[in-house]
């Protein structure tokens, strides 16, 4: 059977939209949509390293990960342009979408606050913070549920830096220590050196990680909840809703077939592997 997405791509979106299709090699502008992308040749996603969403090999500079491989059939697929991994930090995966430097941020929690500031795809997969220690560690009170039984002030929890972990745990920490870390590999390397206490993450991170150290790491899916929402691709606010739409379609799709599932179990595997 004929993927209905490669069959959009043949025809070409900006055809199938009734736009003509400009001949510039440059960046349009967010306004012009996928019909700028096609126009310039190439869909830019702004990649923050945070596995297994978004990966980077150290000497390749190969990006994987379940969101850079959407993000590189939806070019491929829909658009039918090569996909550009544009580098950033989570500091500044929104803000440079803003100026305009890369068309897609991966793999961004879709936050009310963020909202204000730029468009969202539909999620492509759910999101909880869970909070993972050594299970020896006598700081931890036995039989703790919330985040206010580690919240004591000789605890230390580690975030990474401007991530929505860092923004929905950092206001509720009243008397524990928060660390900001550049990277997740950093921050995990915090727990496991006992420089921090707890890292805060993402529930399937934290399952990922527990699994490569099941002699020690332990996680606490805390009751009330710190966050739970869904997680997208981040666009300029000036894109248009109808081109937003063809976004949502191909990841309806994708989830809806179990392709998302499959690509999140292949980049597990993928860290899995490295970390033996």
């Amino acid at each position: 059977m004929i993927h209905p997405f490669k069959t959009l791509a043949a025809l070409g979106l900006a055809a199938v939209l009734g736009l003509a299709a400009p001949l510039a090699a440059t960046a349009g502008s967010p306004e012009e949509g996928w019909a700028g992308v096609q126009a310039a040749g190439k869909l830019r996603c702004g990649a923050a390293v945070f596995p297994p969403y978004v990966m980077r090999d150290p000497v390749t500079g190969e990006y994987s990960g379940f969101f850079a491989d959407l993000c590189r059939e939806f070019g491929e697929e829909v658009l039918n342009v090569p996909v550009e991994f544009v580098d950033t930090t989570w500091d500044n995966i929104v803000a440079g979408l803003q100026a305009g430097k890369w068309d897609l941020s991966l793999a961004l929690n879709r936050t009310p606050t963020r909202a204000l500031a730029i468009a969202f795809s539909d999620p492509a997969v759910p999101y909880e913070i869970t909070l993972l220690y050594n299970k020896d560690n006598p700081k931890i009170p036995a039989g703790a549920k919330s985040l206010a039984d580690l919240d004591k002030e000789d605890v230390t929890i580690a975030v990474v830096s401007g991530t929505a972990m860092d923004k929905s745990v950092s206001p509720l920490v009243k008397k524990a220590k928060i660390v900001r870390l550049p990277s997740s590999d950093e921050a995990r390397l915090a727990v496991m050196s006992r420089r921090a206490d707890v890292l805060a993450d993402p529930s399937d991170t934290n399952r990922l990680f527990i699994a490569a150290n099941k002699d020690w790491a332990v996680d606490l899916a805390p009751e009330p909840a710190i966050a739970k929402q869904g997680i997208g691709f981040g666009l300029n606010a000036g894109f248009p809703a109808k081109d937003i739409d063809a976004l949502n379609i191909f990841i309806e799709e994708k989830v809806a077939t179990g392709h998302v599932e499959a690509l999140v179990e292949k980049s597990v595997q993928e860290v899995l592997a490295e970390g033996q």
